[in-house]
């Protein structure tokens, strides 16, 4: 039997994020900065000759049916109608209700591995509408580059961000966000703004209301806020701030109170596995 292969599915940062209106049928217009890091899941792919999806491991508090890279596999194959298959195995990383897109990732981390495996030869265009129909933060995985989103996150475009180190902090909540976006008192009237070259403004529309919700989120702000810039990334719960350096960034980390947790990722401009859709 053929082995396992890994592919990586990076983590995404929200360099800013503004709600600016409400579509009827209750979708939220977002204008955002996506950036990848170089931290995140590992997708492990080994192709079927019987035509079966299949997880090798069960994923805590998530069902077959919900399974992203299942369904992301599974709709690679209607839309192709190859008849292979796949054994899929998903190593984690990345925090659920964390904000740093990593269900996202993973689903467009198996659409790119697969239509590599598979030769099923689907363009870079074909994937992202294959990836909208999972969620709206998988197509810019397969867009690959840092981009500023508009719509519901899927119109993209390409942007430039300088170059940085990161530490993000993990605090010990999920965030639902169905939650933050249903709830009333969030912020949905932001005005559109425009963004050049490296002049990306910070700023995520949704951190007070989960901040007020998730008090933990509040105390891992306040704290990363003493080395300057500090935000929440997505609808939280992770937070983040941008160093000039490795070095700086692992200090800030070392300083952490005991009781929190995070890491150090470099900013990616590029997808790891941009070329698979070239």
């Amino acid at each position: 039997m053929n082995a396992l292969v890994g592919f990586p599915a990076p983590a995404k940062l929200n360099l800013m994020l503004r709600v600016v209106g409400r579509r009827p049928d209750g979708y939220h217009l977002l204008q955002t900065v996506f950036r990848f890091i170089d931290y995140g899941d590992v997708v492990r792919v080994r192709v079927r000759r019987d035509g079966d999806v299949r997880r090798l491991q069960a994923l805590p508090g998530v069902a077959a049916a919900d399974d992203l890279t299942l369904r992301a596999a599974r709709a690679l194959q209607a839309a192709t109608g190859t008849a292979l298959g796949a054994d899929i195995s998903v190593e984690k990383r990345l925090p659920m209700g964390g904000g740093l897109g990593g269900g996202s990732s993973d689903a467009a981390t198996t659409l790119l591995a697969l239509n590599h495996l598979w030769a099923t030869g689907c363009s870079r265009k074909q994937l992202q509408d294959l990836a909208l129909q999972l969620g709206a933060d998988v197509p810019v995985f397969i867009y690959g580059e840092t981009a500023r989103g508009e719509g519901v996150g899927e119109i993209l475009a390409p942007i430039a961000a300088p170059p940085a180190w990161y530490l993000v902090l993990i605090p010990p909540v999920s965030v639902a966000t169905a939650r933050i976006f249903q709830h009333p008192e969030l912020k949905r009237d932001s005005e559109m703004i425009k963004m050049h070259g490296f002049s990306v403004p910070a700023g995520n529309d949704l951190e007070p209301l989960v901040c007020r919700l998730y008090p933990e989120v509040a105390r891992h702000l306040a704290w990363l806020k003493s080395f300057g810039g500090a935000q929440m990334t997505g609808s939280g719960a992770c937070v983040f701030a941008a160093f000039d350096d490795e070095a700086a960034a692992r200090r800030a980390l070392a300083s952490c109170p005991p009781d929190m947790r995070g890491f150090v990722a470099c900013g990616l401009d590029v997808h790891p596995l941009y070329a698979l859709a070239e």
